[in-house]
């Protein structure tokens, strides 16, 4: 099993694909690497291709502290170092999105370009935080089972979930979401909810940049999309038709097609 020590954390990655340049996919709450399943079959044939999950969830234990966004970039920014990566494309959805801003905008060498999905470079809403906090101490006491069904249709648009014919890998991604570690979901969703907003500092990011988002997001509706486009200059925006919070599974095609269109048309070789 792939770990790599990181700031005293023994973070779990996989690698995939041998290409010349590397993109590296930060994944969202409550999920893991798994959730870029489709990007990294796509894009590993010309990319190597790393995914890692953050502290408390997928493969990477659960840790006592550093569930803040500030150390989980710091994280990811220890394990592209370590790995020898750099310059990456940087790929981060939702939470994974609040760190990739952050290393793109602090840590400029280290990014090659930067794809942001379903993400906000704002505090979380205070209206949303009431529900968030509440499903979280029910999951973490009484089990991710009993919020289930709240949860989905926060992380998956209308389209995904009312579609009978997927409703087998729906109920997979599901069982994911109810088999997490309680105490981890319990601090990163923390972490999440305290973040502060980095408005003030992405107008800082010089590498070239896709924002993707899912016109049935409800998370992270579209309009943060367009205002974090507005504050990174020279940004693109890509909306993914019949998306919702999780667009890489939700429509990966979509997706990929977006994605491979950027990397062509903007991301710049390494000098």
């Amino acid at each position: 099993m792939p770990l790599q020590s990181v700031n005293g954390v023994s973070v779990y990655y996989e690698s995939t694909g041998a290409g010349p340049e590397t993109i590296v996919f930060a994944h969202g709450l409550l999920w893991s690497g798994e959730m870029y399943a489709a990007q990294v079959a796509g894009f590993s044939k010309r990319y190597r291709c790393i995914t890692f999950d953050f502290r408390g969830q997928g493969r990477t234990p659960v840790t006592a502290d550093g569930y803040d966004m500030d150390t989980l970039a710091n994280d990811a920014i220890g394990l592209i170092e370590t790995l020898g990566i750099a310059p990456v494309h940087f790929a981060g959805l939702s939470m994974g999105g609040f760190v990739a801003m952050r290393v793109a905008a602090r840590r400029p060498d280290l990014v090659r370009s930067l794809i942001l999905l379903e993400t906000s470079a704002e505090p979380e809403p205070p209206e949303k935080i009431g529900r968030y906090k509440l499903l979280g101490f029910v999951g973490r006491w009484l089990g991710f089972g009993l919020v289930a069904g709240q949860v989905m249709p926060i992380m998956f648009g209308k389209t995904y979930c009312n579609d009978p014919a997927r409703a087998l890998e729906r109920n997979a991604w599901r069982r994911k979401l109810i088999a997490n570690d309680r105490i981890g979901i319990e601090r990163a969703l923390a972490g999440v909810i305290a973040r502060a907003g980095v408005e003030d500092e992405i107008g800082k990011i010089v590498a070239p940049t896709l924002v993707i988002v899912g016109d049935e997001d409800v998370a992270t509706v579209p309009a943060k999309a367009e205002r974090i486009r507005d504050l990174i200059p020279g940004a693109k925006l890509a909306v993914i038709p019949h998306a919702g919070h999780s667009s890489t599974i939700e429509e990966p095609d979509a997706v990929n097609a977006a994605i491979a269109s950027f990397l062509s048309e903007a991301a710049q070789p390494a000098s």
